[in-house]
């Protein structure tokens, strides 16, 4: 199995267990119910705006998190990969951009609603679009390192998000700064992140195997 067969594996699982649809659905009930606690405040709801669309991407990636690689491990697919020549890092590194695949495009365009429902202007939603597109990758990167580091743990949804939310504070406060320095910020821990956490959820999962 190539790279990218791998990826549509994944894919394809997460969309037959409706893991595509459960992040989007959940983004976008957050922006829709945000406003309507606010109420009709404008300049208010274009300051925080920003804010509450990373929450909700970063709770969006969390909520995945058990069905990224704790199955494959029970099921013994990983163990099929290594003995086909696969390395755990591999594997690691197709499953974050599966999951990245599985909920970042769809986020990011679900994004334009909640910048009307906001009143972000033009620059502010385009601001915003990009820092998602090189956050993102980070959010990915530490949801499937947290999988497999809780892969096989009772109640590993709750302990996922012990783990996580800590880790991705960064993205979220960078990621919501919307200025330059903050983008660069964002794009550099992001990037920290896609380069190492494919190593550690290797070393991870095959602690979980032995």
């Amino acid at each position: 199995m190539t790279g990218i067969g791998l990826i549509a594996r994944d894919l394809r699982r997460a969309w037959s267990s409706g893991g595509l649809v459960a992040p989007v659905v959940f983004f976008l009930l957050v922006a829709i119910l945000f406003p309507f606690a606010i109420g009709p405040d404008a300049a208010l709801l274009r300051r925080v705006g920003g804010g509450v669309v990373w929450a909700a991407a970063l709770l969006a990636a969390l909520l995945p998190v058990e069905r990224l690689v704790a199955p494959d491990l029970e099921a013994g697919v990983v163990d099929q990969l290594v003995l086909a020549g696969w390395s755990e890092t591999a594997i690691a590194a197709a499953k974050i951009g599966a999951h990245w695949l599985g909920f970042a495009p769809a986020l990011m365009a679900a994004t334009l609603v909640a910048g009307a429902l906001f009143d972000l202007d033009a620059g502010a939603l385009a601001r915003l679009e990009l820092a998602l597109l090189a956050g993102t990758p980070g959010l990915a990167a530490l949801g499937v390192t947290t999988a497999a580091l809780t892969a096989g743990l009772r109640g590993a949804g709750a302990v996922a998000g012990l783990v996580m939310l800590p880790l991705a504070l960064p993205l979220l406060i960078f990621g919501a700064g919307g200025g330059a320095g903050a983008w660069k910020l964002l794009a550099a821990v992001s990037l920290l992140l896609v380069a190492g956490a494919p190593a550690v959820a290797g070393a991870a999962m095959r602690t979980a195997r032995d």
